[in-house]
């Protein structure tokens, strides 16, 4: 690829983010809706940026009181509107054309502090359009927020989440800038496999 450097902007309205909490009773599923994501790397240094953006407020289970419960006392989603990941780093060997495994080091942004986060990604490119998927957890309980378990209904303490994203890819001969790392966990430099 000629290009050294490429952006990728996904599309929200073909983007899902569905997430899954356990509990002793039943397992609840819910949404949330992404408002947009963009991300930049350098395909020789691996260095990247960007930010990928989802509702906060839009979460919801299908259950009115549980995501009233959900909005006021664990996201606190009024306070804290937006859920974010700000990508660093771009580790592996993305292909022109087909299937690759990427993984992305950054930094995820809940309830009001910064994590550090790496998330394995298949990517499959054909031409200017990508498909990408994410399956990560959330340990949200670790994290600061609180979990809603009761007396009588236990749930766990973390989060599956999974991200299904269909985006454009632009290459560009611009570089990405290099900035310092914001947490401990990204100061190590690796390489970007070629």
């Amino acid at each position: 690829m000629a290009a050294q450097q490429i952006q990728v902007t996904l599309d929200p309205a073909q983007t899902t983010v569905e997430w899954t909490l356990v509990a002793t009773l039943h397992t609840v599923h819910g949404t949330f809706k992404m408002k947009s994501g963009t991300v930049s790397f350098d395909l020789k240094s691996g260095i990247a940026s960007g930010l990928i953006i989802v509702d906060a407020t839009s979460g919801e289970s299908g259950n009115q009181a549980r995501d009233k419960k959900m909005h006021k006392e664990i996201l606190e989603s009024q306070r804290y509107p937006e859920i974010t990941f700000t990508p660093e780093r771009v580790i592996g060997n993305v292909l022109q054309k087909g299937n690759s495994t990427i993984q992305v080091q950054g930094s995820f942004h809940i309830h009001g502090f910064d994590h550090p986060f790496t998330l394995s990604i298949p990517v499959q490119i054909n031409g200017n359009e990508v498909k990408a998927s994410a399956s990560f957890v959330v340990p949200y309980q670790d994290w600061g927020m609180k979990n809603p378990s009761t007396f009588l209904l236990h749930v766990e303490n973390k989060v599956a989440v999974n991200v299904s994203a269909v985006a454009h890819l632009t290459p560009t001969n611009g570089a990405v800038a290099s900035r310092p790392p914001q947490h401990a966990a990204s100061t190590a430099c690796v390489r970007a496999a070629r």
